[in-house]
């Protein structure tokens, strides 16, 4: 009878707190919830099914990554469960066997969509290596084993792994690594065109040619990469025909070629050099024309048929604010620029960008005064005890070496890093030791890991072919010429190679963009940072 008793007493009870919570429920329209450990705004937001930016505005004392246990306002509905058994080990989820129960590949698809809310998630294919994986996504190999512990007995084929959590606040874009594949039996027939006698070209400037050899030795050096590239894919069962033409220093040497040539024949054309003449080459052929180098002129090409491996330098611009908006949490922005027309542009297009971010409420523009910027100016704008992210926008030679000089030697609790989307010859005048201190981060089309599998491999090759260490023009020619054909190889059409991915070479990245009307172009590029022992790091 007591027992009877206790039971109705129990559910009497529980009856009560349902109703009492269900009224409460009906009379509020926002409630408190405490946070459970390692929950951060972002999670609670996506279970919540609101934005992160409008549960913060319902917190505006509480940041990103609450402290567990600590109680915040969110409105008054249900908030969906994490499913455990998804983030403690994703790679469990694709050992179910789709084809035999139709719920299972609904649930899998639903605990994908629920994981991909807080890490970056890959499928592995064919092929896949530690190696490409991080260095295609920047992480390293323990980092991705002590988020996917089963990834200690090696990748297999179909796993679907966790890469990196998602940070707080940064949206991440799906990316996709390009599979290289070779069908069986493929022949390729390539062309190469480049002017090995000339001694001008639009595409380089003079002042960045070799002292000794001039631009003959740097066509040269591109071709010798090339070699290796073409030699390279021929161990792997490519069976290349390769023509090379010398386009000479008359641009009417090229129409020459075409006229007793029959280049339609080829499956893909590497060069001209000249910007003019590769527009004469692709408004003549239907063969895809390779572009090898970055011009001025080529943000006007038109033909669909080239293809830019340079990219445009607006592209650097707006990767580097991606950058910002991505990273900076709290501080002062200032933009510095040297007061000309084309920097002023430049300037309003950044503060725009930026100011339009959310965490981003003001960016500051300082200009010259006389050519240069005294320090009392920049200790006006610079805060103490916070972070001051200084972007310089100048090329200026002077402009930059006084900003620097200034920035080296502020008070010690006036922190100070400095960011350009265009280290050209400006910073390249000054000190490795200067650039460490103020942590230059830089856009660059280039990153080199000397100790990465890829590169010790191709310059062991280059050594051996040519008895001299690989220039970057040399590891240039590799890069262009191994991921075009490597794409070819494929046996699919090259444009559609494009679609399936970017691709990491030894220290080029080629993401390209494909257009129905005009040029394709390479949007590939590294964020670059120096650090206080002189290295560099690859920060994305």
């Amino acid at each position: 009878m007591g027992i009877k008793y206790m039971k109705h007493v129990k559910f009497f009870v529980f009856l009560c707190i349902i109703t009492f919570t269900v009224s409460c429920g009906q009379q509020k329209k926002y409630v408190d919830y405490k946070v459970k450990e390692g929950e951060t705004m972002r999670s609670i937001a996506n279970r919540l099914d609101m934005k992160t930016k409008d549960l913060l505005r319902l917190n505006p004392d509480v940041g990103r990554k609450p402290k567990a246990n600590s109680v915040i306002v969110i409105p008054n509905k249900k908030i969906k469960t994490t499913v455990d058994s998804v983030t403690d080990n994703v790679v469990d989820v694709v050992k179910i066997d789709t084809k035999k129960n139709n719920a299972t590949i609904e649930n899998k698809d639903k605990l994908l969509k629920e994981l991909k809310k807080d890490f970056v998630v890959y499928e592995v294919k064919k092929g896949d290596t530690f190696y490409s994986l991080t260095r295609f996504y920047n992480v390293s190999q323990e980092e991705m084993i002590a988020l996917n512990p089963v990834l200690s007995e090696g990748l297999k084929v179909g796993q679907v792994i966790k890469i990196k959590p998602i940070l707080e606040g940064k949206e991440e874009t799906e990316v996709h690594i390009y599979d290289d594949k070779i069908d069986k039996e493929i022949s390729l027939k390539v062309a190469i065109l480049l002017p090995f006698l000339t001694k001008e070209n639009d595409t380089i400037d003079s002042k960045d040619l070799f002292i000794k050899s001039r631009l003959a030795n740097i066509v040269t050096d591109f071709y010798l990469g090339s070699e290796i590239a073409i030699d390279s894919l021929r161990k792997q069962g490519v069976n290349i025909d390769l023509n090379v033409y010398d386009t000479g220093r008359k641009s009417t040497k090229i129409k020459t070629i075409i006229a007793e040539n029959n280049l339609e024949d080829n499956d893909v054309i590497i060069g001209p050099l000249y910007s003019e003449e590769a527009e004469i080459l692709a408004n003549k052929i239907k063969t895809p024309v390779v572009f090898p180098h970055y011009s001025k002129k080529q943000s006007k090409f038109s033909s669909p048929k080239l293809i830019k491996t340079s990219p445009e330098k607006k592209v650097f611009r707006e990767e580097l604010t991606n950058f910002i908006k991505d990273n900076f949490k709290k501080g002062n922005l200032i933009l510095v620029g040297d007061g000309q027309s084309a920097s002023n542009n430049s300037n309003t297009l950044i503060k725009q960008s930026l100011e339009s971010h959310d965490s981003i409420k003001v960016v500051n523009v300082l200009k010259p005064k006389d050519g240069y910027i005294a320090k009392d100016r920049f200790l006006k704008i610079l805060k103490p005890n916070i972070d001051n992210w200084v972007i310089l926008t100048s090329d200026n030679n002077v402009l930059v070496a006084d900003a620097i000089n200034s920035l080296i030697s502020l008070p010690d609790s006036t922190h100070v890093r400095v960011f350009t989307f265009n280290k050209g010859r400006a910073f390249n005048k000054i000190s490795n030791l200067k650039l460490a201190k103020i942590n230059l981060t830089y856009v660059s089309d280039e990153y080199v890991n000397e100790a990465s599998a890829s590169t010790q491999l191709f310059n062991k090759q280059y050594i051996r072919k040519n008895n001299a260490l690989p220039s970057f023009y040399a590891t240039k020619g590799f890069d262009i010429t191994y991921d075009i054909l490597i794409r070819l190889a494929s046996g699919n059409d090259l444009k559609s190679t494009f679609k399936e991915g970017a691709s990491f070479r030894v220290e080029s990245k080629f993401d390209y963009s494909t257009k129905l009307f005009g040029a394709t172009e390479n949007k590939g590029l590294f964020i670059v940072k120096y650090n206080k022992d002189l290295s560099l790091t690859r920060l994305k």
